[in-house]
C-alpha cells in the first residue's frame, strides 16, 4: 500500500555518517531548520512542517540509524545508545550545515538527541520549538508509564513484541493520536518498520536505552544535558505541548516552564503524543508565525 507516498513527495538524500548510510529530506531554501524525531517515528511525522516551511525556509529532516530509511545495523556493530546518536547527529550536521545557525524541531528523542548537540554549540542555535520532548532528567518520583517500564524490565519479551510483532510502533499509530489516523498517514508511519524484525531493532534498542538512574548507561550523557540545558535559555523557544500525551504529560511541560520562563506556549487540549498528526494546520500556523517573529542570528 503506497497510498502514503503522496504525503510524502519528498527527494530522498543520503549521508555517510560515521560509516553509516543514513537518510533525510532536504526541501526549500532560506534559514535551515531542522526537525529531530523520536520513536517509533522517522522524518514522515514532519511531513506537515516541511511542506508548509519550504517556501521560506531550508528544511532538513534526518532519520536517525535503525529508523525511516536510514541504514539498519545489526546490535553487535551499532551500539544504539544516546552518545551514538549524539555522534551521528553530531557527523550529520557537520556535513549538511556546517556553520550556519539552525532553528531546531524537536520531538520525543529527538528533544534530548539534538540538545546534547545543541549545549556544546549553543551559537550555531538560533531558535527552539519543542512538541512533547524532554531534555532533561526524568522529573523526581514520577514513574515511566506501565508500558514502557514493562518493556523495560522484560527485555527477552520486548524483543518479540517489538521486533517480532512489530506492536511498538502498531500501537502508537493507534494510541499516540486523539484523533484516528487517516489509512494513508497510518501506513506513512509504519512504512520503514514493515518487513521483519530487523527492521525494528532500533526501535526496541531505543525503549531499553531510556535512563531512569546512575546505573544505566546513558544516564551521564542525559545528566549532562540537564546541567547545561541552562546555556540554551536566551535562544527564543516555542513549545507546542499536547496535552494528551501520555508520556511526555504536562509534568514534563512544567519542567520546560521552570527552565525557560520566557517561553511560549501553546497547549492542544484534544492532541496525543503525535501532535502534528492531530493538529498539523495549526501547528504550522504557530511554528510559521513564531519564525517571522524571531531573529534567525544566533544572539
Amino acid at each position: 500500500m503506497d497510498d502514503w507516498r503522496a504525503l510524502y513527495p519528498f527527494r530522498s538524500r543520503f549521508l555517510e555518517v560515521n560509516g553509516r548510510r543514513l537518510h533525510y529530506v532536504e526541501e526549500g531554501r532560506g534559514a535551515p531548520v531542522v526537525m529531530v524525531h523520536g520513536n517509533p517515528t522517522w522524518s514522515f511525522f514532519f511531513r506537515s512542517l516541511i511542506a508548509g516551511l519550504s517556501g521560506r525556509c531550508r528544511c532538513l529532516a534526518p532519520d536517525h540509524i535503525g529508523c525511516g530509511f536510514s541504514e539498519r545495523p545489526a546490535p553487535r556493530d551499532y551500539g544504539f545508545r544516546l552518545a551514538d546518536r549524539v555522534a551521528d547527529f553530531t557527523a550529520w550536521m557537520e556535513q549538511v550545515v556546517p556553520e550556519e545557525p539552525v532553528t531546531l524541531v524537536l520531538h520525543d528523542w529527538g528533544g534530548m538527541i539534538a540538545s546534547a548537540w545543541a549545549v556544546e554549540r549553543p551559537e550555531r542555535v538560533s531558535r527552539l520549538v519543542v512538541l512533547n520532548t524532554a531534555a532533561f532528567c526524568k522529573p523526581v518520583e514520577k514513574p515511566l508509564p506501565r508500558v514502557l517500564s514493562l518493556l523495560r524490565r522484560h527485555p527477552h519479551a520486548a524483543a518479540v513484541l517489538v521486533c517480532g510483532l512489530n506492536l511498538f510502533a502498531r500501537g502508537a499509530a493507534q494510541t499516540a493520536t486523539a484523533r484516528r489516523l487517516s489509512p494513508a498517514a497510518r501506513a506513512g508511519l509504519l512504512a520503514p518498520y514493515r518487513g521483519g524484525w530487523k527492521r525494528r531493532i532500533a526501535l526496541l534498542r531505543f525503549v531499553l536505552d531510556i535512563p531512569l538512574s546512575p546505573a544505566d548507561p546513558s544516564w551521564p550523557a542525559v545528566a549532562a544535558v540537564d546541567r547545561t540545558l541552562e546555556r540554551l535559555q536566551p535562544k527564543p523557544l516555542l513549545i507546542l505541548w499536547a496535552e494528551k500525551d501520555f508520556v511526555f504529560d504536562r509534568d514534563y511541560l512544567a519542567e520546560w516552564r521552570r527552565r525557560f520562563p520566557g517561553a511560549e506556549v501553546h497547549c492542544f487540549p484534544d492532541a496525543g503524543h503525535y501532535l502534528l498528526e492531530d493538529e498539523p494546520v495549526a501547528a504550522l500556523a504557530r511554528i510559521a508565525d513564531f519564525l517571522s517573529r524571531t531573529n534567525a542570528s544566533p544572539d
